[in-house]
């Protein structure tokens, strides 16, 4: 009887046990301190990873580069970025030095959503016929990241989730500073559920009238885009008063990071539902510059993330 009851018995357990397994993937950069150097090769034997407090395994750690990866992008400017035309020409470098592989689209911050031009395409020069002056209103850039998250112009979800944003970071529905912001909130835990790594540039072109009517400072829109960007794993640039000069320094530096790109697949505990959990990466013996997201999407073993 005993060894009857035996096989049944570990069978529940393991089932029990994958009910509350959950997976997860994030993308995270590696670069050297220096950024001059060549960045160092790390190994997954090198990583400790903690998703919410507690150890967790990890599964995989793949470098994402060469004819192989897919890399989708999209350059989303705010409709109130007026004054670009002198870094369009940063910009147009910028995509044509991405791999010709690169997926590209171009959108706008329009009435709360991300207007696209067209679907997103490897036929670069193209997708930067899209490329003009703003004209629309000002919207909330953090309703329209939203709307890009749960709309992403593609399916393909083996593929790197990448953004970058050109805006002054101001939530028009709430002018005030809030580090809470419910709108800000959203737009992080869309674009994590949807695997977006996003990159911020900040440009404030409002005119005279919507600058004095905020309450928020420049300081202020910049400090609630450097929260989105740490926690997809992106960065945020910007200067503490008024517009960059160039936007080139920092786009040649999200270049560098796109090439410097890997996938962390790791288990954690899941009791339920899906959930967003915080995430920390350690890597172990390099002096390295390592930016991973700060908050992952931790999904059932074998479901599809969203």
């Amino acid at each position: 009887m005993i060894v009857c009851l035996a096989a049944p018995m570990a069978a529940h357990v393991r089932a029990q046990d994958s009910a509350h397994t959950g997976q997860g993937q994030a993308v995270v950069t590696i670069l050297s301190k220096h950024h001059t150097e060549l960045a160092p090769n790390i190994s997954q034997q090198d990583l400790d990873v903690k998703v919410n407090g507690k150890d967790s395994s990890i599964t995989g750690w793949m470098p994402l580069r060469g004819a192989e990866d897919r890399l989708e992008l999209v350059v989303l400017i705010d409709s109130s970025a007026r004054n670009l035309g002198r870094q369009f020409d940063e910009i147009k470098h910028f995509v044509q030095s991405l791999p010709p592989n690169t997926l590209l689209g171009i959108g706008y911050m329009e009435d709360g959503r991300a207007a696209l031009a067209g679907p997103l395409s490897s036929d670069h020069a193209q997708v930067l016929e899209n490329l003009h002056l703003p004209t629309g209103t000002s919207s909330s850039p953090y309703f329209c990241l939203s709307d890009l998250a749960k709309n992403w112009p593609s399916s393909e979800r083996k593929a790197r989730r990448e953004v970058v944003l050109v805006t002054d970071g101001i939530d028009p529905y709430n002018r005030r500073f809030d580090p809470d912001d419910s709108y800000v909130q959203a737009a992080t835990n869309d674009s994590v559920r949807a695997g977006l790594v996003v990159y911020s540039i900040y440009w404030n072109g409002r005119n005279g009238a919507d600058s004095s009517a905020s309450e928020m400072s420049g300081n202020g829109g910049q400090s609630l885009l450097i929260q989105v960007s740490e926690a997809t794993g992106g960065r945020s640039y910007g200067m503490a008063m008024g517009n960059p000069v160039s936007f080139q320094p920092y786009l040649e530096d999200v270049a560098l990071r796109l090439q410097n790109q890997y996938e962390l697949s790791f288990d954690a505990p899941l009791d339920r539902k899906p959930t967003i959990e915080a995430l920390k990466l350690k890597v172990n013996g390099f002096a390295a510059e390592v930016d991973s997201p700060q908050q992952v999407y931790v999904h059932h073993a074998g479901a599809v993330a969203e």
